[in-house]
């Protein structure tokens, strides 16, 4: 069981080089090779592999702190084709609307359970979302829950916000790739989405 350890202050981030990790499947020189986007990974090797970094954590390989005031981050990978990240969320802490620039990604939830916002241009959705999540037709934000075990990807463009709605710690694990180097943030104003700044991601910076 991941070991959860309360901090009352932010916990400086310490790059950690795990000798498990694996290339994702799709380097090799296949069919899905640079389907996604501007990388050997593809989504369902992201998905694939915080899978399998997030059973890691639940069988206690990677400790997971916790700070009440700040997210709480930690890179587990880095390398020059992607990045794995674990993350904790106590409550009410919240990643701002944002994209990952020239990244994919994906993330699974080990622990807890988060709310995830996305915008959308509707049509793809509309007949597939859940109720809960469709509350109009057409542009704009779709709300899905994140429960322990759940696997999301990213595609380039893909906008969204993650939070902690609920009283339990959440603790989750992303992987972005290429590693993330860029992120714009959104605001939604009279249901249209308005980007409202950009900003570097510094090499080693926890994603925001």
């Amino acid at each position: 069981m991941t070991t959860l350890v309360e901090h009352a202050a932010h916990t400086p981030l310490t790059p950690v080089t795990s000798p498990t990790f694996t290339r994702p499947r799709s380097r090799r020189a296949d069919l899905r090779r640079w389907q996604d986007g501007p990388t050997p990974a593809s989504l369902a090797d992201l998905a694939a592999l915080t899978r399998e970094v997030a059973a890691e954590v639940a069988a206690g390989h990677h400790p997971v702190e916790v700070d009440p005031r700040h997210r709480w981050s930690r890179r587990l990978h880095a390398d020059d084709h992607l990045d794995v990240w674990l993350i904790s969320w106590a409550t009410d802490q919240a990643a701002e609307l944002h994209d990952h620039g020239g990244s994919l990604g994906a993330l699974t939830v080990v622990r807890g359970s988060l709310t995830e916002w996305r915008w959308t241009a509707g049509r793809e959705d509309d007949d597939t979302c859940a109720a809960e999540e469709l509350l109009a037709r057409g542009p704009g934000l779709r709300r899905r829950a994140l429960d322990p075990g759940r696997s999301v990807a990213f595609g380039l463009g893909h906008v969204h916000d993650v939070s902690n709605r609920a009283a339990e710690t959440a603790v989750s694990v992303h992987a972005y790739s290429p590693p993330l180097s860029a992120m714009s943030y959104y605001g939604v104003e009279g249901g249209v989405l308005r980007r409202t700044r950009s900003e570097l991601v510094e090499p080693g910076r926890s994603p925001e």
